[in-house]
């Protein structure tokens, strides 16, 4: 079951969610905030304990 972790809009400041699926060690991809529909750089990195750290920044950035 992937884990939902929520971010902030970099556009608009609104909050938003990016799904982490398991096995997933390093991953980029661009997804569009449901707000303002504005295409986000998603960077996810899995910690040594097993947790995703997710950082979302505008295109390009």
């Amino acid at each position: 079951m992937p884990e939902v972790v929520d971010v902030t809009c970099p556009y608009c400041g609104e909050p938003g969610t990016v799904s982490v699926e398991e096995g997933d060690e390093e991953a980029e991809f661009v997804q569009d905030c449901g707000v303002c529909c504005r295409p986000w750089q998603v960077r996810i990195r899995t910690r040594p304990d097993g947790s995703a750290d997710v950082s979302v920044s505008a295109e390009g950035d």
